[in-house]
C-alpha cells in the first residue's frame, strides 16, 4: 500500500512520521527548508514518551513519486484548489484521495442524497477545481484531532491528540476505508470508520467558524472569549445560526452549544490557528471555516446575520494585512 501525504507541515508531518516509524510505504511532499532538513536528515517526531528521527521519501514535485494508493491532503483548504494539477502524478485509475482538511469540504453534497445531492460549493472549491480535478468518488473524508507544530525545520513536535476519523460520503464501511483504518492504527493512531462522518464535520466546524474568527479579531485565547460575556454571546449566537443550517441537511449535535462553548473556555489560553495564522503573517482559512456556512445558510435559505457580520469584519481584517486570498 503506496501512502503519500500531500502537504506534510505540521499534522502531515505527524501522521507520515508515524506510518514511517511503523514501517509503511509513506512518501511525504512539502517545500523549502522543512523539505531540505527531512531530506539531509530524516523527520524528527518530538513525543510525550521522547524523540524519534526516521527515513523518509520526501520531494516537492509529485511526479517523483508516482501514483498511490492513497493521497492524505493536509494542505490548509485554500492551498488546495491552486495545486490540484500538480498532484495529478500521484493519482491512478484506483487513488483514493484522503481530505484532511479543516472546515466545510468540498465534497459535502456528494452522495447525501436528496435535492441538494451534487452542489458545488464555490467558497471552497472555486471554479470546481478538485470537483473536476480530482473526482468526487475518488474522496474518503477525514476529520483531524491532533494538534502539533513544526519545532523546526525536519522536525514536528505531537502536542496532543492522535485520532483522525474517516468516513465514506455515503456512510459505508468500504474497503478502501477499512485498508486506511488499519494502517493508521497499525502506526499507533485512532482512525475509526464513521458511518455519520458529517456530524463530526460540523461538531468540530461549530467552533471553528466563531472562536477562529472572533479570536482574530480580538486577539484574545479561548478562555478568554468563551466566557467573556460579549464574545461568548457573538460565538453563541453564530453557533445556533450554524446549528440550524446543519440540522436543515441532516446533522445531529451529540451535544449542546453552551457545552460546546464550555469545551472551549477548558482549552485554556490557546491561540486559535486563524489568530497564529495573522500574527505569523499567513493566509487565513477564513473561507473553509465562514464564508462556507454562510453559503450553506443561502443554499439552505437559514438566515446567518451574525455570521455575515463576523466575516465581513475579519475579512477586511485580513486583507489590511494581505492574508486574504
Amino acid at each position: 500500500m503506496k501512502i503519500c501525504i500531500f502537504g506534510a507541515g505540521a499534522i502531515g508531518g505527524y501522521m507520515g512520521a508515524k506510518l514511517a516509524e511503523a514501517g509503511a510505504d509513506v512518501s511525504l511532499v512539502a517545500r523549502g527548508p522543512h523539505l531540505a532538513a527531512m531530506r539531509e536528515n530524516g523527520l524528527t517526531l518530538i513525543e510525550e514518551t521522547g524523540e524519534t528521527t526516521v527515513k523518509v521519501t520526501a520531494s516537492d514535485n509529485a511526479a517523483d513519486l508516482g501514483p498511490q494508493d492513497y493521497v492524505i491532503v493536509t494542505l490548509k483548504a485554500h492551498s488546495v484548489p491552486p495545486v490540484v494539477d500538480r498532484m495529478q502524478p500521484l493519482i491512478g485509475p484506483d487513488t483514493t484521495i484522503v481530505s484532511g482538511v479543516n472546515g466545510v469540504p468540498w465534497w459535502y453534497f456528494h452522495k447525501i442524497g436528496g435535492p441538494l445531492e451534487g452542489t458545488r460549493l464555490e467558497s471552497v472549491d472555486p471554479g470546481n477545481a478538485q470537483w473536476d480535478g480530482f473526482g468526487p468518488d475518488r474522496v474518503l473524508g477525514c476529520v483531524v484531532y491532533p494538534a502539533a507544530e513544526v519545532a523546526r525545520p525536519g522536525t514536528v513536535r505531537h502536542i496532543e491528540g492522535n485520532r483522525f476519523s474517516l468516513g465514506e460520503p455515503d456512510g459505508s464501511k468500504s474497503e478502501r476505508a477499512l485498508r486506511l483504518s488499519a494502517a493508521l492504527t497499525e502506526a499507533g493512531l485512532k482512525a475509526p470508520v464513521r458511518p455519520r462522518l458529517r456530524d463530526e464535520i460540523w461538531v468540530k466546524l461549530w467552533g471553528n467558524l466563531s472562536f477562529n474568527p472572533i479570536s482574530a479579531l480580538t486577539h484574545a485565547t479561548l478562555d478568554v472569549l468563551c466566557t467573556d460575556p460579549g464574545t461568548r454571546a457573538v460565538a453563541r449566537a453564530m453557533m445556533v445560526e450554524a446549528q440550524e443550517i446543519a440540522e436543515k441537511l441532516g446533522v445531529k449535535f451529540p451535544i449542546d452549544v453552551d457545552r460546546r462553548i464550555d469545551g472551549g473556555a477548558a482549552v485554556g489560553a490557546h491561540r486559535t490557528s486563524m489568530l497564529q495564522d495573522l500574527d505569523a503573517g499567513r493566509p487565513m482559512e477564513i473561507d473553509a471555516l465562514v464564508r462556507s456556512v454562510a453559503e450553506l445558510g443561502q443554499i439552505t435559505n437559514t438566515p446567518t446575520p451574525t455570521l455575515n457580520t463576523v466575516l465581513a469584519l475579519v475579512t477586511l481584517r485580513a486583507k489590511t494585512k494581505g492574508l486574504y486570498v
